[in-house]
């Protein structure tokens, strides 16, 4: 009898309760947090898979995402069952995802109509060129004065332009009004809230302002952005703000649950940072690397290669936020490219043990351009390189370069934030995955030569979800107000290495990025076996005769010699 009260009194103290469903690149997770204390009471993960069908391009299955989601939230549930928690004090549900990733599905039977393509997918490619073609001066540009972005591989305008040229089932589907497009926000919120009977087809202002179709001035779907891109308005979501009620769960456990927060997965982490301020900034350590700087209620455009984005819009009637963005493609991707690519390790925390063995890159460098180099050079052709080497490099010293790299990208970034603002930031917030591994946190304090500040709670990007959605009306279970806010304990590491000798191999390193420039082209010459030519290169022909003939000649010579 003592226990049972015991529970039940237990289950009143901890009040209102939130949850957020964090749908990355490489996992999904289902969290729930003490609406209160914003303690993280339990949580599951589930890996998702990434399918490479063809050099650059890179595709999840929409049907595996959801059944993610799913199984993290029913996982989630039992185990706070377990934990004695009540699951009926979930007042409210976040969504948080990786953005760009755009999937077109059928409104009637509700099928995806073609997988998913993932953020730093590069198929778009020769899209991206001939738009850039039909601007005025080729500049890529163009369309930055009212969508702060670059025409870029990166964006879900160019993506869905590729599915519509590409794939005859959503061409179809576009003609005969049954296509829908989203990212994956827009998918999760239309299948959970009841999918082809009455789900709701919407997206936040975070989500739509990375599209291309979105003006961040208007905040709301460009008509002349559709036209550049030859998209009909209808197949797009509604945009709202990030907090507000959108539907509700219509199965599972949570049936019923309210879901009423909604934000891209870096503008998530920089409101769980508590980023509010003119002049704040967090990166983000997953799959890439994003570096975001608050700009308060206008748009900074950036003379240094950095996106403006829609940092959030906290309510239907509150006034939007701006960021600027430094977005790096590969980061913890590079930590599964050593393992799963070359087998150099086993697990991700095999690769700081390597690492730290060695201390040292021992002056080899690797730029891990694998989907072209995104900020502050939008540089699609850039492929990945790796130089500096010597008979003495060793797997090490290959680890050590993997961890400088992220480093160095994040560097870059902050540069040409410190260029754009005028104010050099003092301190880095920091969180994600890879900040679990100390020796690429405090190398990264080194290459900035500032403080990098990690939350003890890492989960910053659900936390953020959570927070909006709890905060939203009609739910107002969680104050956004700063004096409400949790203070949230943190670790700080200090620069380590003298000012000089960080100059020195962040020199190194732009030389290193320089010869990673201009490698790929788009269209190789072919002859008539679909096999590039080596003599498709006039010059390089030449040299290539050249060559044999005066092989040819000097073998001639020899042999007379012998006579």
């Amino acid at each position: 009898m003592n226990s049972t009260m015991a529970a039940s009194s237990n289950r009143i103290m901890l009040g209102p309760l939130v949850a957020a469903i964090d749908q990355g690149t490489s996992s999904t997770r289902f969290l729930v947090f003490n609406a209160r204390t914003a303690e993280l009471l339990s949580h599951h993960q589930v890996e998702i898979k990434q399918s490479f069908p063809k050099e650059g391009w890179v595709e999840e299955d929409p049907k595996e995402i959801l059944q993610s989601v799913y199984e993290c939230m029913d996982r989630t549930c039992e185990k706070l069952t377990q934990l004695n928690i009540d699951i009926s004090n979930i007042k409210a549900i976040g969504v948080t995802n990786q953005r760009e990733t755009t999937l077109v599905w059928d409104k009637e039977t509700g099928e995806p109509l073609y997988n998913a393509i993932v953020w730093l997918d590069l198929r778009t490619q020769s899209t991206v060129e001939r738009l850039i073609n039909k601007t005025p001066g080729r500049n890529k540009n163009h369309l930055k004065h009212k969508t702060g972005l670059p025409i870029s591989t990166y964006f879900s305008a160019v993506k869905l332009r590729w599915l519509m040229d590409n794939v005859t089932e959503v061409h179809e589907a576009v003609l005969s009004h049954r296509a829908m497009f989203g990212t994956v926000d827009s998918w999760l919120i239309w299948c959970l809230t009841g999918g082809k009977k009455g789900g709701v087809h919407c997206t936040d202002v975070t989500n739509a302002s990375r599209t291309m179709l979105f003006n961040i001035h208007t905040m709301d779907w460009d008509p002349d952005l559709c036209k550049y891109f030859d998209i009909p308005m209808e197949i797009l979501p509604k945009v709202r703000s990030s907090s507000e009620i959108y539907g509700l769960m219509k199965s599972g456990s949570l049936t019923g649950v309210p879901i009423s927060g909604c934000l891209g997965d870096q503008s998530a982490a920089l409101v769980g940072q508590m980023c509010f301020q003119d002049g704040q900034a967090k990166n983000t350590y997953g799959t890439g690397c994003f570096l975001l700087r608050n700009t308060g209620s206008k748009p900074v455009m950036s003379d240094h290669g950095l996106l403006t984005t829609v940092a959030y819009k906290l309510g239907r009637d509150k006034p939007p936020c701006y960021a600027l963005e430094g977005s790096v493609a590969i980061a913890g991707a590079v930590v599964r490219w050593l393992k799963d690519n070359l087998g150099i390790i086993q697990t991700s925390s095999e690769l700081e043990k390597l690492a730290a063995g060695v201390g040292t890159s021992y002056g080899c460098y690797f730029v891990p351009a694998f989907s072209g180099l995104y900020a502050p050079y939008w540089e699609p052709s850039a492929r990945g390189i790796i130089c500096g080497l010597t008979q003495f490099t060793n797997r090490s010293h290959l680890a050590f370069a993997a961890l400088e790299a992220v480093c160095f990208q994040t560097r870059e970034i902050l540069d040409a934030m410190n260029q754009d603002s005028g104010i050099p930031l003092n301190q880095l917030q920091v969180d994600g995955g890879m900040t679990s591994n100390r020796l690429l946190m405090q190398l990264q304090a080194d290459i900035l030569c500032i403080p990098v500040v990690k939350p003890s709670m890492p989960e910053t990007t659900a936390l953020g979800a959570a927070m909006a959605a709890g905060a939203a009306e009609g739910v107002s279970v969680w104050s956004l107000n700063p004096e409400d806010l949790t203070e949230v304990t943190s670790e700080k590491f200090e620069p380590q290495i003298n000012p000089e000798e960080s100059e020195f191999r962040y020199a190194r390193w732009k030389k290193a990025v320089q010869r990673a420039m201009n490698w790929e082209t788009t269209e190789p010459i072919c002859n008539g076996n679909e096999e590039t030519s080596i003599f498709s290169s006039v010059p390089l022909g030449f040299y290539i005769l050249g060559s044999m003939l005066m092989l040819i000649g000097a073998k001639y010579i020899a042999g007379h010699k012998h006579i």
